[in-house]
């Protein structure tokens, strides 16, 4: 390429980066034109924008529970299997399944008559054995007589004597087996080691049964315990409730809708946390007595470690969080709203929460409608429930106006 040619495409480079450079400063004035426009109708808009309604409550001031809630397992405070002692033949069940018996019932009868005839055999040997001992004791008293003694040799007066002695250990052996006996009879009656509420039974009348059959199951269910785990970080707040006083637990439902029952008390605390959860183990025990607490049921166990005097409580959608932390939109007596930063505590029921920083008692706090708000936002204040009354024909016409009007501004001016 000659050096004229070089000299035409190097000019012709300097033009276009030239026109290039020229398109390029004179959009950005325009876009920032556009954006300054922009930013000036927002303004207006903002001046011009009535009164924001929210829903406004007031920090309540209140003693304020505190509760430590775990998943618990209702427990039986007994569990007994009912056996019989002795074996034979099962001629009645006297219990209905499902039936709440009392400790002494009899619940079934096994065939006595094998025992009643071992009995009877013990009572009759004792009988045999007392006519011969009352014979020996004559004998022998009529042998050691004075005016007998001189007659009768030593040797047969010891063997008298001994004789007396052998026949009272017979008869105190007969007593035994007769008591043995009885003990044996009494068994054939299989009586309720417990009051409790009797399970689907395992046997029916007429099997034979042995020592050790299960019969059925009777379980304690007055009163009963509710056994639950808590994390070791609550360990020091139980025991401190615990050197307070009674500690009071309620049991409520799966979804902790409604209390169950709300009269428990803490039983005992487990002696070691464990190292595999980190979690130490509590029971509480209840009364029971309207049967609310089923044996191997879930419940939600609420325990109350103590209680705050005095708290400030307000409802938890009230409550927002920022990059910062938590805050709060307070509304001041000219109306306007200003961002109060919190430090929220404990939830006091299911939809308030108590603050421990940063509000007193009070002071009006925005609930409801405050993504609306910014720092200085005017607002309406309206109880809970109440809605915003619809606007005026006045108002209407005004805002039809100020439309138009935004409209002819935004479309006006040179192309």
């Amino acid at each position: 390429m000659s050096r004229f040619w070089k000299i035409v495409v190097l000019v012709v480079a300097v033009l276009v980066v030239g026109f290039i450079g020229m398109r390029m400063l004179g959009g950005g004035k325009k876009g920032d034109a556009g954006t300054t426009a922009a930013s000036a109708g927002k303004e207006g808009q903002d001046r011009n924008a009535g009164p924001v309604p929210v829903t406004v409550v007031d920090a309540a001031r209140q003693d304020v529970p505190v509760y430590a809630s775990a998943l618990g397992t209702v427990a039986a405070m007994n569990t007994v299997t009912v056996s019989p002692q002795v074996g034979g033949q099962l001629i009645s069940i006297n219990f209905k399944e499902g039936q709440e018996v009392q400790k002494g019932d009899v619940l079934a009868q096994i065939d006595p008559r094998t025992l009643q005839a071992s009995f009877d055999e013990a009572a009759a040997a004792k009988r045999q054995n007392q006519a011969q001992l009352a014979t020996a004791r004559s004998n022998y008293q009529r042998s050691n007589s004075p005016e007998y003694r001189q007659y009768v040799a030593k040797t047969d007066l010891d063997t008298q004597r001994n004789q007396v002695a052998q026949f009272e250990s017979a008869v105190a052996a007969n007593e035994a087996s007769m008591r043995a006996a009885q003990v044996q009879l009494q068994y054939t009656k299989v009586t309720a080691p417990i009051s409790g509420i009797a399970g689907i039974r395992a046997v029916d009348a007429g099997n034979i049964v042995s020592a050790g059959t299960a019969l059925v199951t009777l379980t304690q269910i007055h009163p009963i315990h509710v056994v639950f785990n808590l994390p070791e970080r609550q360990l020091p707040d139980v025991r401190q409730a615990q050197k307070a006083g009674p500690v009071t637990i309620a049991a409520l439902d799966r979804n902790d809708s409604h209390v169950l029952t709300d009269g428990g008390s803490l039983d005992v605390v487990d002696n070691q946390i464990s190292s595999d959860s980190g979690t130490f183990r509590a029971r509480a025990l209840f009364n029971n007595t309207d049967n609310s607490l089923w044996p191997g049921q879930f419940v939600n166990v609420r325990m109350q470690l103590r209680t705050i005097a005095g708290g400030v409580v307000i409802p938890t959608q009230a409550v927002m969080r920022g990059p910062d932390g938590e805050y709060v939109y307070i509304v001041k007596a000219d109306s306007t709203v200003a961002m109060q930063t919190v430090k929220s505590g404990v939830e006091v029921g299911d939809s308030n929460v108590q603050i421990t920083e940063g509000l007193k008692g009070g002071e009006r706090v925005v609930s409801e409608g405050q993504f609306r708000l910014k720092p200085g936002s005017k607002v309406t204040a309206l109880k809970p429930g109440e809605t915003p009354a619809p606007p005026t024909d006045a108002e209407l016409k005004a805002a039809a106006q100020q439309d138009k009007g935004g409209g002819g501004r935004r479309g006006g001016g040179p192309r």
